[in-house]
């Protein structure tokens, strides 16, 4: 796959304007094995975090890109389990700066 498919360059460049779709091109069983159990949702997240930490990525570009994956599920996935429907609950009744410091909180929670 070229880079200009990628949400983030090889130079640590973010193009957030993807995420939507590098997310619908995850596989369907992928992503049902991520979204069932809150345990795999945060390891995938904890993954994806170390890799784009890796290239250079920030705390700030991490949660601008966790608030842009936390639209696009609201949007797109209906919850598999507790957590992600509370999750959708406080998301859904957050102003944009709320939903804002959620997105840093879910970042630090991948990251443990």
């Amino acid at each position: 796959m070229s880079e200009h498919n990628h949400v983030v360059s090889k130079d640590g460049n973010l193009s957030i304007n993807r995420v939507d779709d590098a997310l619908e091109r995850i596989e369907p069983e992928q992503k049902e094995r991520i979204l069932n159990n809150f345990e795999d949702f945060k390891a995938y997240l904890s993954k994806r975090i170390q890799l784009a930490q890796k290239i250079g990525l920030g705390e700030e570009q991490l949660a601008v890109a966790a608030e842009k994956i936390a639209d696009y599920l609201a949007a797109h996935e209906e919850p598999r389990n507790s957590e992600e429907k509370l999750l959708l609950e406080l998301w859904k009744v957050g102003s944009k700066e709320e939903r804002h410091r959620l997105a840093h909180m879910l970042v630090k929670l991948a990251q443990q």
